[in-house]
Order: structure tokens, then C-alpha cells, then sequence
């Protein structure tokens, strides 16, 4: 299985990795050819990489600029957000709309049509796709989260204010614009630590909210979630929710937006607590609710690690990519 693949810095990077790491684990061989970031909008500027005369399926972000296509070869196009989604466009900056609309959009038409199987990251997303292009071949694999990293701590938490973690970042898809006014409502008695830039003179932070030093991914990662007692992710939007996955993997209870894929992770009242969009209210009482209630912190943490664990694992992700594999690998014979 060969990926060619445009680095970005983002979820999708992870996604890739993981996911290579996985199949070579299981015997299947796999491989990344990274592309500079530049790939992505200045595709004429980058040497397409030479396909590895053993690879029989090559594996793409629905992103890829065709230039990048081998011929003769099938192709899975993995769709992770799909941008043209309407719920979207309020998020989004004028440049963003030129940009999603005339360069991204045909490239992912011609790859989702060059696509021997489609496969996006969550049932919403997979409804967007469909709806957006057209077509019915697209399958849903949810991402895996690595549950030997993200596990839950054994070590006790300090008496303090209660402590909640958002992590992403500061657009208004994530919500971040939502946070000082949730913190203010709350009070001395929370504190919110973020990761991100402290300096970010777009919001007037409140005094307890508090930025976290850049952490490495994924040991740093994990040790923020089981250090914190909530997980605060007022997203707008999601094409899966990665954090969200990871965090519930830690035990760590999380208070989300009812909205786009977040629901497929979270069950409200028993893995998690779900609040209406755009909603500071209910994001304050939901919180509250948690804090005072150290059952309800409990039956989550608990809940919520065991959904990953059994619906969300690496292990499940590898194996649906390779039942895919085979499948086409059988259609091309």
C-alpha cells in the first residue's frame, strides 16, 4: 500500500502514520512518500514521487493534487472534512471560500471520481460527501486511537480548581471564540488551560484561562488530557473529532457541541455530556453539573474509555482498511 502524502502539520498526518505503522505491524506493507506542504497549492513546483514497483493500491487524502496519481493502479480516497459542507460556511474567511471552492473542490471531484472506493472518517462526513459529489460508494471507517498512549491515569489528581482542557486550534469552527465567555460565567473556582499562542490579541482572555508550553504529540498529548479533569470542545464543526476520541481513550469526561460527528463518539449522560452549538449556557451548566457531581465524573471517565476501547481501537481501524484492500485487490483480479 503505498500513501503518497502532502504533510500539513494537522490530524490528517497523524491519521497516515498511524495507519501505516498499523498495516506494517499486521505484515502488510506500507509506505509514505511525504510531500512538502506547498504540494497542496503549488503542486507544479513539486517532483512527483515515483510509486514503488511493489505497491499494488495506492491510498490518498481526497486533497491530492492528480499530478500526484500514478496510472493503472487502484485508489482509495480518504475524505476527512468535507469543506464544501454549508454548516461550514459561516467559519470560513473569504479567502478560505475562493480557495475550498475553486482550487480544493475539483481536485477532490476528480479524486472522489478516480476513486475505486471512498471511504470518510464518519457517518456525517459520508452524508456531506454523498450529497455534496453525488455518489454512493462511500464507505466509513472511523479513525483508531493508539489506547497504549491514550489510556487513563492511575495517578491521583491534586485538590484544585477544577481543570479543563480544550485543545485545538483558535478558529471559530473550534469554537474558541466561545471560551472566555464560558470561563468568565464560571469563575475562580475553574481553570482552562488551551493549547495555542498566549498572544493571540483576537480575544480578551479572561485570568483563568491559561496556555499550554507547545506539546509533542502524542506522549505530551496524553499526559494533557489525564492531567486535566474535563475535556471543554464547543466545535462548530468536525469531520470525526479526533481530540474528542483521544481524550474519552484517557477517561478524561468531555463536554462537546451537539454537533456534526461528535455525536457518533459521544453518548449523552453515559460517555459524555453533549450541549447545543453556540450555546454558552448550556456549556456553563453542563460543566457545572460535572464538577459538583463526582458520580457523573466517575461513570464517564469510566464510559467513556471503554467506548474506545471497544468501538474506537487501532486495531479496529487496520483491519476494516485491509478488508477494504482485499476487496479490491480480488475486483482487480
Amino acid at each position: 500500500m503505498w500513501f503518497p502524502t502532502i504533510r500539513t502539520g494537522s490530524g490528517s498526518d497523524v491519521f497516515t502514520e498511524q495507519l501505516v505503522n498499523g498495516l506494517n505491524k499486521q505484515g502488510v506493507l506500507a509506505e509514505i512518500s511525504w510531500l512538502p506542504h506547498h504540494a497542496e497549492y503549488l503542486p507544479w513546483l513539486v517532483h512527483k514521487p515515483q510509486k514503488p514497483d511493489w505497491a499494488n493500491i495506492v491510498h490518498i487524502n481526497s486533497w491530492l493534487h492528480p499530478k500526484f496519481l500514478p496510472d493503472n493502479i487502484p485508489i482509495i480516497t480518504n475524505v476527512h472534512l468535507c469543506v464544501q459542507d454549508k454548516a461550514l460556511l459561516p467559519y470560513k474567511s473569504m479567502a478560505q471560500k475562493i480557495y475550498h471552492q475553486l482550487w480544493i473542490t475539483p481536485i477532490e471531484r476528480h479524486n472522489i471520481k478516480q476513486a475505486n472506493k471512498v471511504i470518510a472518517v464518519s457517518h456525517y462526513t459520508a452524508k456531506q460527501v454523498i450529497s455534496f459529489f453525488n455518489i454512493n460508494n462511500v464507505g466509513v471507517i472511523y479513525n483508531g486511537i493508539d489506547t497504549e498512549i491514550f489510556t487513563p491515569s492511575q495517578i491521583p489528581k491534586a485538590k484544585r480548581p477544577f481543570r479543563i482542557l480544550f485543545a485545538g486550534n483558535h478558529s471559530k469552527r473550534k469554537g474558541f471564540d466561545l471560551l472566555p465567555e464560558i470561563m468568565q460565567q464560571l469563575g475562580a473556582d475553574f481553570e482552562l488551560y488551551y493549547t495555542g499562542n498566549r498572544e493571540d490579541a483576537s480575544y480578551n482572555l479572561p485570568k483563568n484561562m491559561y496556555a499550554l508550553p507547545r506539546l509533542n504529540y502524542p506522549l505530551e498529548m496524553a499526559k494533557a488530557y489525564q492531567d486535566a479533569d474535563a475535556l471543554l470542545f464547543p466545535t462548530r464543526l468536525e469531520g470525526f473529532g479526533l481530540v474528542v476520541a483521544e481524550a474519552m481513550a484517557c477517561g478524561l469526561p468531555v463536554v462537546v457541541a451537539n454537533s456534526s460527528a461528535l455525536p457518533e463518539l459521544v453518548e449523552h449522560n453515559l460517555s459524555g455530556l453533549l450541549c447545543k452549538k453556540d450555546d454558552v449556557h448550556s456549556f456553563v451548566v453542563n460543566i457545572k453539573k460535572l464538577q459538583s457531581d463526582k458520580q457523573l465524573q466517575l461513570t464517564l471517565s469510566r464510559n467513556s474509555s471503554a467506548r474506545i476501547q471497544t468501538q474506537f481501537n487501532m486495531n479496529n481501524m487496520i483491519e476494516n482498511y485491509i478488508k477494504i484492500y482485499k476487496l479490491l485487490l480480488n475486483e482487480k483480479h
